[in-house]
């Protein structure tokens, strides 16, 4: 073949004509003329935009340019996706009045949106021009962001409440009346749907980055270097949450309005105090734009892609797709769509393939949205510490998985069984270590009148007892302090408090009916307060044994994407390898991503043993949960899912049948071709 130059280009010349060949192979006999190569050396053009390619852009022309670029934009979709939203939910939920569902549905919103154009995207786009579909996705992503943030704009001033008296006022002393009023009632939960706004146009953006993005890189480079590209891809995708937890994390430690009202005292520890969460995603909408220029200056594919494409041995599942998709030419209209998704669904291995990793992805979401309030509820920290511990360690982790698992599939050049027989054992060992949850728990600690009485009076689940029940408490006014009998207390007022002192905005209060003596004997009973502001410290050392374990939960964990990803290139037809990854992603978010932060969600609410409960008897979060229950919960959710992945791995095994390298189309093929 020649190109408009007239120059004969010896990568697109004829290979062997067997299906077992090389992916530019004819199928002789399959009765049809030869097909020319996917990609034409005219499409290589060089890097810029029209008439306008400066020398200087031609250095970024390569697979290592388009893999800085896309891992910019993978890394930033992170921050925000993976980073920002996951650690910004405790604070939301706080703010605009949501539960646990709630939050959980807002995280669900951007695998809807990727889930519903993933079909369309990875199949238009197979033949298109990928890196401009990644400017769009950067606008889109960068569009998002600024959504979800316009919430914290258009919501006001944060109304934190007025400092209450909240020590115990006796009968006859003046007190607010708190009545409940519908004119009063709150309308921030409406914000909602800005944040599932906010989180669809992040799906949309999302949907070309992981399917025609990742195709992409296995275009442009050979074979055996594919996983390795991909690995650090993906690595560098996982970097954007790293970020997006540090930085959320520190963010949280700014006021939500940026300057504290000088009328008011009011610190981190105190319950009101809620974190500038809209900075970062305000911060990444202008970063994520400029990612726009990069990736409209790249040409439809870089040079040196048909060499490639025409050197490479196909390992597509022998069951006869690949002379069908050939014959038919299927992919070049919309008319093949039904035939085409027809085609993938048959396939078992990619079906197999699809079902493990969906069952990871339930798991893996649930976690990245849930374990800072995990941690923080479970080994009793702030949530602004336990967002910033979770990125340390989960992320990090799971980035050191998808770079091990590329640079080993690389360096031994496995095949496509041999790489699923690999994910079977990172599976099973990532399945050995989830046990942590069962020899890491902790158990509440003690809290007067939700998980022991007061002092042998009053009941369990209910504040009010008789050390308290003059003291007109507000229910809705959380304010936990400690006593120093080591027992929590809802408020100063529940604890019976009449007293305080006040020095450098820490309190201390005195006279309190319902602490009783102290637990220590060695503290003399000359104490200097009898309780004091915040939560009691927690008496569970188990933290940094689930930190260590779970570490190398996840390192096992997301050993097993890449090779999953690569997998699934492998065993299609070489045309439908964009097409198979948004297969891909459909049905991972309809069964993984999507019920995950929701099925989390619910199963830590069902945990709750104390709700916010406002003036009028509304349910709000929760402020309270049985650590113990949802330790066991979501044990059971992560043991179910991983032992659903090694069965479909291990069936992929067994299915996934090499293409016979034959000079002639064999009888299935032919069998396959003539039934369509």
């Amino acid at each position: 073949m020649k190109g408009r130059g007239g120059v004969e280009n010896a990568a697109f010349e004829p290979t062997t004509p067997d299906l077992g060949g090389r992916r530019g192979a004819n199928h002789a006999g399959a009765g049809a003329d030869a097909e020319a190569p996917a990609v034409e050396a005219a499409e290589e053009g060089p890097c810029g935009w029209g008439s306008c390619t400066p020398k200087a852009l031609q250095l970024c022309n390569t697979p290592e340019g388009y893999l800085a670029a896309y891992s910019l934009l993978a890394i930033f979709q992170g921050i925000v996706v993976n980073g920002l939203v996951n650690i910004s939910i405790s604070t939301i939920e706080r703010r605009y009045e949501l539960n646990s569902s709630l939050t959980g549905l807002v995280s669900a919103s951007y695998d809807i949106a990727f889930c519903v154009l993933s079909l369309f995207v990875s199949f238009f786009g197979e033949r298109g021009h990928k890196p401009r579909w990644l400017a769009f996705s950067a606008f889109v992503l960068g569009l998002g962001s600024l959504v979800f943030s316009l919430p914290h704009f258009s919501s006001g001033k944060y109304h934190y409440g007025a400092k209450l008296e909240d020590t115990c006022q006796i009968s006859g002393t003046s007190t607010a009346n708190f009545t409940c009023s519908a004119n009063t009632k709150s309308s921030l939960s409406n914000y909602l749907y800005v944040f599932i706004l906010g989180q669809l146009l992040l799906g949309v953006g999302g949907t070309p980055l992981y399917t025609l993005g990742t195709a992409f890189i296995d275009d442009s480079v050979p074979k055996h270097k594919s996983c390795l590209y991909i690995g650090i891809g993906y690595a560098m995708s996982l970097l954007g949450p790293a970020i997006g937890y540090v930085l959320g994390g520190q963010l949280l430690t700014v006021y939500i309005d940026i300057k504290i009202p000088e009328s008011t005292q009011m610190d981190q520890d105190d319950p009101r105090w809620l974190g500038a969460w809209w900075i970062g995603f305000l911060a990444c909408f202008f970063a994520i734009w400029c990612l726009i220029i990069p990736f409209s200056c790249f040409p439809k594919y870089l040079p040196g892609t048909a060499k490639i494409q025409a050197e490479k041995i196909s390992e597509t599942h022998n069951d006869g797709s690949e002379a069908l998709v050939e014959t038919k030419n299927i992919g070049k209209s919309f008319r093949d769509f039904p035939l085409a998704l027809l085609v993938l669904l048959k396939n078992p291995v990619l079906m197999s393939l699809i079902i493990a990793s969906t069952s990871e992805s339930l798991v893996a979401t649930g976690f990245a949205t849930f374990l800072p309030k995990f941690i923080e509820n479970q080994f009793g920290k702030t949530s602004s510490f336990s967002a910033t511990l979770g990125g340390v360690v989960l992320v990090p982790a799971a980035a050191l998985g998808q770079v091990i698992s590329g640079i080993l599939i690389s360096k031994y050049k496995m095949d496509c069984r041999t790489i699923i027989k690999f994910m079977i054992a990172t599976c099973s060992v990532a399945f050995l270590l989830s046990t942590v949850f069962l020899i890491a728990k902790c158990g509440n600690e003690p809290f007067a009148g939700v998980s022991e009485t007061y002092n042998g009076t009053g009941t369990l689940r209910n504040l009010t007892a008789p050390c308290n029940v003059n003291c007109r408490c507000l229910r809705s006014r959380y304010y936990p302090v400690c006593g120093r009998d080591e027992v929590q207390y809802f408020s100063p007022c529940f604890a019976g408090c009449t007293s305080y002192l006040q020095n450098n905005m820490k309190k201390t209060y005195y006279n309190c009916s319902c602490i009783g003596k102290l637990q220590r004997e060695n503290i003399s009973e000359d104490f200097l307060y009898e309780a004091v502001p915040g939560k009691c410290p927690t008496r569970c050392k188990y933290l940094p044994l689930f930190l260590v374990f779970f570490f190398f939960t996840v390192v096992f964990t997301f050993m097993a994407v890449t090779p999953t990803t690569v997998a699934i290139l492998r065993c299609v037809p070489d045309k439908q390898r964009s097409f198979a990854l948004g297969v891909q992603s459909v049905i991972l978010r309809l069964l993984g991503t999507i019920p995950g932060p929701i099925l989390f969600g619910v199963a830590i609410d069902n945990s709750c043993i104390l709700w916010d409960i406002d003036e009028c008897r509304t349910r709000g979060a929760c402020l309270v949960y049985d650590n113990e229950r949802m330790a066991y919960l979501l044990m059971s959710i992560s043991a179910a899912c991983k032992i659903i992945t090694i069965i479909f791995v291990i069936i992929a095994v067994f299915l996934y049948k090499p293409p016979h390298p034959s000079p002639t189309v064999s009888q299935k093929d032919s069998e396959m071709v003539s039934a369509v």
